[in-house]
């Protein structure tokens, strides 16, 4: 049976009314097809896409050489799981994250289907690996919506009404400078944790993301992170890297973290890393990722050979002369533009963000007028998304591909939205 993709517009939003449950957040934006920076709808309208289906298309949408990747493997297999037979497509991408790994010891890789799923088996190897049960998360963060992702996930909405939820997940503070939480008030009040609510002898990990994605974009403070990795060290704690949104060349290097000097201990990598299909990766040292029993980590479709055969293509790309110079340009003339269009805007508090990963925080605490926004842009013909707590960030997630031209525009159009929007009263 063919599946139709030449529904109408209202087609599309009433199969999604009848069809799909509400609990799945949607836009009323449809998607017919797409090509490098851009989206087009169901009615042939097209957008520029600032979002990358939540920072999934790094290098744009349907990159040539992903593409032909996948439909080589498609030829030859669709699926075989590696638990009941190997295939050359797994151990392709789990050499190109040991060869991409952010320091100097050898690693091995898991595959998976998600990032939260990749999160879960991350905690799972450090508790294998230290014999500690208790997990360290921090304000803001986002690590995925299964049950015990949800525990470490800081946002209400993502887990209200799902309890119970999974237990000995502990909640630190994080920096966010432009709120006034500094690296040192953070770190007091991880040490603080360790007083009053659990030993430091008993945590497995803390589990940081580089730069918090749904949080609101905010970097981690170099100072922060390595006196994090320092305090790790000394309690025998195992130091997990989220990268599934900072990873993948977003912020300039592969991984954000690098941009830190510090090497973890386990790394999670997703999103982008599929070049568009689903796939997830717990990289870290051979000896960690060893802990586990046989049996103990794996699943059906985890390292998929389609999804394989398209990462080894995206995790190529990186290595690509000149891509890293283009990523830091890229980075420029965003960085650039968001403080012009600040400096013209009361309304917006802060631009921040590490490399493209860029955001701007406008100052009320309010999600209203960052919908009003990102509304107002898409009626232009701009794809953007909000974050942050309090829904009042706007996060810029062109491709790292996209021309000088298409970036000036998206910018133009945002500027024009923040016009557009109205003022809260």
């Amino acid at each position: 049976m063919e599946t139709e993709q030449a529904q109408s517009i209202e087609g599309l939003r009433a199969g999604r009314e009848r069809l799909v449950p509400r609990g799945v957040a949607t836009t009323d934006f449809t998607v017919s097809r797409a090509e490098g920076a851009t989206v087009w709808d169901a009615a042939g309208r097209e957008y520029l896409d600032f979002a990358g289906g939540i920072a999934c298309q790094n290098l744009g949408h349907n990159p040539e050489a992903v593409v032909r990747a996948v439909h080589e493997q498609v030829d030859r297999y669709l699926h075989q799981c590696f638990m009941v037979g190997m295939y050359e497509p797994y151990i392709e991408v789990a050499r190109r994250l040991d060869e991409l790994w952010p320091g100097g010891t050898p690693t091995k890789t898991l595959l998976v289907n998600s990032g939260a799923e990749a999160i879960e088996n991350a905690v799972k190897i450090a508790r294998a690996a230290t014999g500690r049960p208790a997990v360290i998360v921090f304000d803001r963060a986002f690590h995925g919506r299964t049950n015990l992702t949800m525990a470490m996930t800081s946002k209400l909405v993502y887990k209200q009404g799902f309890g119970p939820l999974a237990s000995d997940v502990h909640r630190a503070p994080a920096p966010y400078p432009y709120r006034g939480v500094s690296s040192e008030e953070a770190l007091a009040g991880l040490e603080l944790l360790f007083k009053q609510d659990v030993d430091p002898r008993s945590v497995a990990c803390v589990v940081l993301e580089t730069v918090q994605g749904e949080g609101g974009f905010i970097p981690m403070p170099a100072d922060f992170v390595r006196a994090l990795k320092e305090l790790c060290e000394r309690h025998g704690i195992l130091y997990v890297a989220d990268e599934v949104q900072s990873g993948c060349g977003r912020t300039g290097p592969v991984w954000a973290i690098e941009h830190l000097g510090v090497e973890p201990d386990l790394l999670v990598s997703g999103k982008t890393l599929g070049g568009g299909l689903p796939l997830a990766a717990v990289t870290g040292k051979a000896d960690l990722m060893d802990a586990p029993h046989p049996g103990g980590l794996g699943g059906t479709f985890g390292g998929n050979p389609v999804s394989c055969a398209a990462a080894c293509a995206v995790l190529d790309a990186f290595k690509e002369p000149g891509f890293r110079e283009r990523a830091d340009e890229v980075a420029r003339l965003l960085r650039d533009g968001l403080e012009g269009i600040a400096a013209g805007n009361a309304a917006i508090g802060e631009v921040r963000g590490l490399g493209s990963m860029l955001a701007l925080e406008l100052a009320e605490r309010s999600p209203d007028r960052a919908r009003d926004l990102t509304i107002a842009a898409r009626e232009q013909g701009l794809l953007l998304l909000s974050c942050g707590l309090y829904g009042n960030v706007i996060r810029l997630l062109p491709p790292l591909t996209a021309t000088d031209e298409e970036l000036e525009r998206g910018l133009s159009i945002l500027e024009g939205a923040l016009a557009a929007a109205p003022v809260p009263a």
